[in-house]
């Protein structure tokens, strides 16, 4: 007969196993969802940013300068972001869902003007180089052993300094300033990425523990989908600006 000892370990055994079954189906819903998003998001983008005929609702083509619909389109995506922080709880995961598609749709128009200033190829290129990138720093995130959590506070305050230098030289227009906030967007971003990546797991981890609704995870998957999908935006449009070849 089995004792106590090998009893508990065969069940510890048992649940790591399920904990790693559904570790895995948790982030391959997230990598799911998001890989969605991005294809949404690139063609509402190109879409429009190839069509003179759209692009000029958002752009003065003979002034190179925002229309008014394009500067509420530019600052739509900071509001949904905002709105959805403070909403997930209350929106279904349906709903939670199709606000995040809807979020990647507007994205896409807020970024078409890419296809007017840099060349299709140089686009791909970047689009690949970001996505090696992320693919290494997402999976560094979600199989190091290393606690990475204290990054979040240096990264946070990293882009929040970003933020400010990137307002400033919007008046100011020094080429220098430009070159070290597309190099220090990128080191954050990098971060970030395999930073969302783990605190994604340690979260679902924790969630598990404690006996979560499959609602809950499943608005858990959409909101962890969400933060990467904006860590690869981001890390695209910096890395952009270092390689794009300009028409």
């Amino acid at each position: 007969m089995a004792n106590n000892s090998t009893i508990r370990r065969a069940g510890s055994a048992t649940l790591g196993a399920e904990i790693d079954a559904g570790l895995r189906t948790h982030m391959n819903k997230v990598y799911g969802l998001m890989s969605i998003a991005m294809a949404v998001t690139g063609a509402v983008a190109y879409g429009f940013g190839s069509t003179p005929a759209l692009i000029s609702l958002l752009i003065n083509m003979e002034t190179g300068s925002m229309n008014p619909l394009g500067w509420v389109v530019m600052f739509a995506p900071l509001g949904m972001v905002m709105f959805f922080g403070a909403a997930v709880n209350r929106l279904s995961q349906a709903g939670a869902q199709l606000f995040f598609y809807t979020f990647a749709a507007l994205m896409g128009l807020s970024i078409s003007w890419i296809f007017m200033v840099y060349t299709d190829v140089s686009i791909v290129k970047t689009f690949l180089v970001t996505s090696i990138a992320f693919a290494s720093l997402s999976l560094y995130g979600y199989t190091t052993k290393k606690d990475i959590s204290a990054w979040g506070s240096f990264l946070i305050m990293g882009l929040i300094g970003l933020i400010v230098a990137m307002i400033v030289n919007i008046f100011m227009q020094s080429a220098a300033l430009d070159f070290a906030i597309s190099g220090i967007g990128v080191l954050i971003f990098a971060g970030l990425t395999a930073y969302d990546t783990q605190k994604i797991k340690t979260m679902y981890l924790q969630a598990n523990q404690g006996g979560a609704a499959v609602a809950e995870t499943g608005k858990m998957a959409i909101h962890g989908a969400l933060t990467l999908y904006l860590d690869f935006i981001n890390l695209f449009m910096f890395l952009l600006r270092f390689m794009g070849s300009r028409e």
